[in-house]
C-alpha cells in the first residue's frame, strides 16, 4: 500500500507530465472510413486512429498530442476538447436487439449513435430523425443522440425536400416574431410612405418574368435620347417596410437567400412581403428604389442616378410574350398593349443590344450553356425534365440588370465601404498549371499575365474561338476560384469588370437587400448598422450551405428519375474529368452521370494540366467536351450519384444491326 508521501509523489508526477506534454489545437475532419485526421492550426495533419477518432465528431476543436507508432510514423491522441461544432443531424432509426440507434446521415460520422429511452419520440424504424448530440462521446466514445423531429420515411411525398431542409438546418417555417411583424404590415403602410417619394405612377414601367413568378423584384422602362436611351430600372424596395435589427431582417440575414428548390422554393422573405406588399404587382402602387441611367449609342454607361419612387407597373409580361414582340410576330396579347409600353419595350430591347455589344468588346459574357426544367409529380419526384429556352428577352432584361448592378458598384466604390462581388479569376493553386497549358497548346497567350484583369479578359477571349488539340477554354473555365464577398472594390474577372456588385434581387438575396441600405444611407442618410467581418463571413456561408442544399435535393431527384432511362445508348458530353474517371452530361435532360475507369478496358492515368484521361498504352484520350454514347448503369444511393456505361462504336452498330434483324 502507497503511503501518503508516495500518493503525493505521484500526484505530482502526473502533473508535471501532463504540464510537459506538447499539445496541438486543430479541428477534426472526418473520412469516409473509420479513422481520420486532425488538422493542425500551423499548417498540418495528424492522423487520427479509430479509437480515437469514437471519441469525437466532424468539425470539433481539439488540442491532441503526436505519438510515435512505428518509425517515421505518428499518430495522433484526443487530450482535450475545445469546442464542438455539430449539434444537429439527420439519420435513421434502427432498433438493434434492446438498443435504439441513430445511423446518422452526416458524411463522417461513421458510427451507430445510442438513443436513450426518454429521447425516442415513439419514431420507428426505419423512420428519418432530425437528433442532436445529447451526449459527446469524448469521455468513453459512447456519444448519445436525442430526437427533435421524425421526419418521414423513404417514400413519403416530398420526403427529399424535408430532408434536405434537416439537414442543411433550414427552416421551413417563420419564427413567431417574423410572422408577427409581417401581418401587422399592410397596404396603408405603402401609402404612408409615398408622399416623400418621387411619383412615376404614370410611367409605362412593366415587370417581364416566367408566368408562375410572384416575387418580382424589378421593373423596366426606356425612353431614347439623341445619343442613346435613357434607361429606367426599378427595383422593389423592401427596406423601406423592414425596420432595420427588426425581426424579419435578422431572419434574411439568417436565411442569406431564397432557394429554389425544385416544386416548392424557400423563401427568405415571408409571402406577405415578397410576393404582395414587396413584390411589383401590376396595377398596384408600390415603393421602388429606381436607378436612372445613361446608355449611349455604343453600350457604354454615362450618368447614372438613384431615386426613392412610387412606380406602378403597367404590365406583367413572360418572356415568350416579350421575345415574340422582339422577333416582329403578333397575337391579341401583343396588340393589346398601350402604345407607350409597346415603344418602351422595343427602346429597351434596341438599349440592351448595345449594351450586350459594349460586355462582348470590353467585359465578358457567359456562355449560353443549355438549361433544364424539373416538373414534378403529385409525390413532388421529377415527372418530366424539359429544355429552358433562354430567348431574346432573357438577355434584354440580364443586360438591365448588369447595367444596374454596375452602377451600384460604381456609386459605392466612392463611399467608405461598401459590399462587392468579387472574384480573382484562376484557383491560385492552378496558375502553374495553366502556364504549362498555354505553353503547350496556345504558346500566343503563354506570356499574358492571367491573373491580371486585364490579362485574364484577354486569355477568354481569345481561346473562346482557339483551335487547339485540347478544348483550352474549358479547361480554364474549370479551374476558376469561386466569387466572394468584400467591402472594398476588386476587379469581378469572370465578369471582365473592374467592381461589381447586386442590389436587383432584394427579394431573393440579402446582400442586395444590405446594398439597398448603404445607398439609401449614403443618399438620403438612413439608419445603417453596419455589417462587421464575422457577419460578411457567416452571411457567405450561409450562401454557400443554401446553394450546396439546393444541389443535394436535384441529385437525389436526378437520381432517382435516373432509373427511368432505360437501356437505350444516350449522347452527351464530357463534362468533368477526375483521375478516377469522367462524368457525362446528356444532351437531351442535362443529367450529369459518371463514367468509371474501373469500367474501361486497360489503364488510364490523369494529366492535370490538361485535364485528360489517357490510357497507358494505347494512347485513347477523354477530355472535356467530347461527345460520348452511353447507357444507364445504376445509381450510388449514398453519393446519390448517377452511374452510367460507355458505349463504344461497335456496341451501337451490333445494337442496330440486332434491331434490323428483328
Amino acid at each position: 500500500m502507497l503511503n501518503a508521501d508516495a500518493i503525493s509523489q505521484l500526484r505530482q508526477l502526473k502533473s508535471d507530465i501532463h504540464d510537459n506534454k506538447i499539445v496541438f489545437p486543430g479541428t477534426v475532419k472526418a473520412t469516409n472510413g473509420r479513422f481520420g485526421f486532425v488538422a493542425l492550426d500551423e499548417g498540418r495533419d495528424v492522423f487520427l486512429p479509430p479509437e480515437e477518432m469514437q471519441k469525437v465528431l466532424p468539425g470539433d476543436r481539439v488540442n491532441v498530442t503526436e505519438q510515435e507508432v512505428e518509425k517515421g510514423k505518428t499518430q495522433g491522441a484526443v487530450d482535450e476538447l475545445l469546442e464542438t461544432r455539430l449539434s444537429t443531424f439527420v439519420g435513421r432509426y434502427l432498433i438493434k436487439g434492446k438498443g435504439h440507434f441513430v445511423v446518422p446521415e452526416t458524411p463522417g460520422i461513421n458510427r451507430w449513435i445510442f438513443i436513450p429511452p426518454k429521447e425516442r419520440m415513439n419514431a420507428k424504424p426505419d423512420d428519418y430523425i432530425y437528433c442532436e448530440i445529447h451526449k459527446h462521446p469524448i469521455k468513453d466514445g459512447k456519444g448519445q443522440a436525442k430526437i427533435l423531429r421524425v421526419i418521414g420515411k423513404t417514400g413519403d411525398p416530398g420526403i427529399e425536400r424535408a430532408l434536405t431542409l434537416a439537414t442543411f438546418d433550414l427552416a421551413d417555417a417563420w419564427p413567431e416574431p417574423v410572422q408577427a411583424q409581417v401581418d401587422s404590415l399592410g397596404e396603408q403602410d405603402i401609402q404612408a410612405r409615398e408622399s416623400d417619394r418621387e411619383d412615376r405612377t404614370g410611367q409605362p414601367y412593366v415587370t417581364i418574368d416566367s408566368p408562375g413568378t410572384q416575387d418580382m423584384d424589378d421593373a423596366l422602362l426606356a425612353e431614347p435620347n439623341p445619343t442613346g436611351w435613357t434607361l429606367s430600372i426599378a427595383i422593389a424596395d423592401p427596406t423601406s417596410v423592414i425596420e432595420p435589427g427588426s425581426a424579419a431582417e435578422q431572419e434574411a440575414f439568417n436565411r442569406a437567400t431564397a432557394i429554389y428548390f425544385p416544386g416548392e422554393p424557400l423563401p427568405m422573405l415571408p409571402d406577405g412581403l415578397s410576393t404582395r406588399l414587396c413584390s411589383l404587382m401590376p396595377e398596384v402602387n408600390r415603393l421602388a428604389l429606381v436607378c436612372d441611367l445613361q446608355v449611349n449609342n455604343d453600350g457604354s454607361l454615362g450618368d447614372y442616378s438613384f431615386h426613392q419612387a412610387v412606380i406602378r407597373s403597367q404590365r406583367k409580361l413572360s418572356y415568350e410574350l416579350v421575345a415574340n414582340l422582339i422577333e416582329g410576330r403578333e397575337d391579341d396579347d401583343i396588340k393589346a398593349l398601350p402604345d407607350a409600353v409597346a415603344n418602351s419595350l422595343d427602346q429597351l430591347h434596341q438599349a440592351a443590344t448595345a449594351l450586350r455589344k459594349w460586355r462582348a468588346e470590353h467585359a465578358l459574357l457567359s456562355g449560353d450553356r443549355p438549361e433544364f426544367r424539373l416538373r414534378l409529380d403529385e409525390n413532388r419526384r421529377i415527372r418530366l425534365i424539359e429544355p429552358s429556352v433562354q430567348n431574346e428577352a432573357h438577355r434584354l432584361v440580364e443586360e438591365c440588370m448588369v447595367a444596374a448592378n454596375r452602377c451600384a458598384a460604381d456609386f459605392l466604390s466612392q463611399q467608405p465601404s461598401g459590399l462587392f462581388i468579387q472574384h480573382s479569376g484562376l484557383r491560385d493553386d492552378r496558375i502553374d498549371n495553366i502556364r504549362t497549358l498555354l505553353q503547350s497548346h496556345a504558346p500566343e497567350l503563354a506570356e499574358v499575365d492571367a491573373t491580371s484583369a486585364t490579362g485574364f479578359r484577354q486569355l477568354m477571349t481569345q481561346t473562346e474561338q482557339l483551335t487547339a488539340e485540347v478544348p483550352v477554354k474549358a479547361i480554364i473555365s474549370r479551374q476558376l476560384a469561386r466569387a466572394e464577398l468584400g467591402f472594398q472594390p476588386a476587379p469581378h474577372q469572370g465578369m471582365g469588370l473592374n467592381a461589381y456588385t447586386t442590389f436587383t434581387s432584394p427579394l431573393r438575396k440579402f446582400s442586395d437587400f444590405y446594398v439597398h441600405r448603404l445607398i439609401k444611407s449614403a443618399l438620403w442618410d438612413h439608419p445603417l448598422k453596419a455589417l462587421t467581418s464575422e457577419q460578411l463571413d457567416a452571411l457567405q456561408q450561409a450562401q454557400i450551405n443554401a446553394r450546396q442544399a439546393a444541389n443535394s435535393l436535384e441529385a437525389w431527384l436526378k437520381s432517382d428519375f435516373a432509373r427511368t432511362l432505360g437501356d437505350a445508348p444516350m449522347t452527351g458530353t464530357i463534362s468533368r474529368t477526375v483521375p478516377a474517371g469522367f462524368f457525362v452530361r446528356l444532351d437531351a435532360n442535362g443529367l450529369e452521370g459518371f463514367v468509371s475507369c474501373k469500367d474501361l478496358e486497360g489503364k488510364y492515368g490523369f494529366d492535370p494540366v490538361t485535364l485528360r484521361l489517357i490510357h497507358n498504352k494505347n494512347g485513347r484520350i477523354f477530355q472535356l467536351e467530347q461527345p460520348v454514347k452511353v447507357t444507364f448503369a445504376n445509381v450510388d444511393d449514398e453519393r446519390r450519384q448517377i452511374n452510367f456505361t460507355l458505349v463504344e462504336a461497335e456496341e451501337i452498330q451490333s445494337g442496330s444491326n440486332d434491331t434490323n434483324n428483328g
